[in-house]
């Protein structure tokens, strides 16, 4: 059943950053280029464009946290794996455990940092954007990291009991 719930929420999650992703991109993208045709061709700047692409740089960056973890591809050292092979599966339970911790660290501070700027209605300068918004993705980015990092320990349990059944 855990394995189930996992894959129909791992589909769940992945269409939702590939998308938010690959939709933001490409707005930040088209901003970028009609700016830099009318500046060059028009001697005409468009401000609001270099704040969407910085605003989507910060979604960007936190949405694609969660892919990393997903794809394994967060940053670590493995020296220390090569030269001692026995320790992979301590190191990863590890890595994992960080991970974790670090998520539920950006849900409870990015839930207050998203809560004062909610009470002092501060928005972006051009687009008027609520900063609440942006500061939002910090403990959604926590949630998506902790259920990705979940989903990456069930993976790794499953394959350690596997390989003990093989051999």
């Amino acid at each position: 059943m855990t394995g189930k719930m996992f894959s129909v929420l791992d589909k769940a999650l992945s269409f939702f950053e590939d998308w938010t992703l690959f939709v933001s991109v490409m707005v930040a993208l088209i901003a970028l280029f009609f700016n830099v045709v009318l500046r060059y061709g028009f001697n005409y700047t468009l401000a609001w464009s270099e704040e969407l692409v910085r605003e989507v740089i910060i979604y960007t960056t936190f949405i694609g946290c969660c892919a990393a973890v997903k794809k394994r591809s967060m940053i670590k050292i493995d020296a220390s794996v090569q030269l001692f092979p026995k320790l992979k599966t301590p190191l990863t339970y590890f890595s994992n455990t960080v991970i974790l911790i670090f998520s539920v660290m950006m849900m409870v501070y990015g839930w207050q940092m998203a809560a004062m700027q909610a009470r002092t209605f501060q928005k972006t300068l051009i687009l008027q954007i609520p900063l609440v918004y942006l500061y939002a993705i910090l403990p959604l980015t926590g949630v998506l990291m902790f259920i990705r990092t979940l989903q990456v320990i069930y993976q790794d349990f499953k394959q350690t009991e596997a390989e003990a059944e093989r051999a």
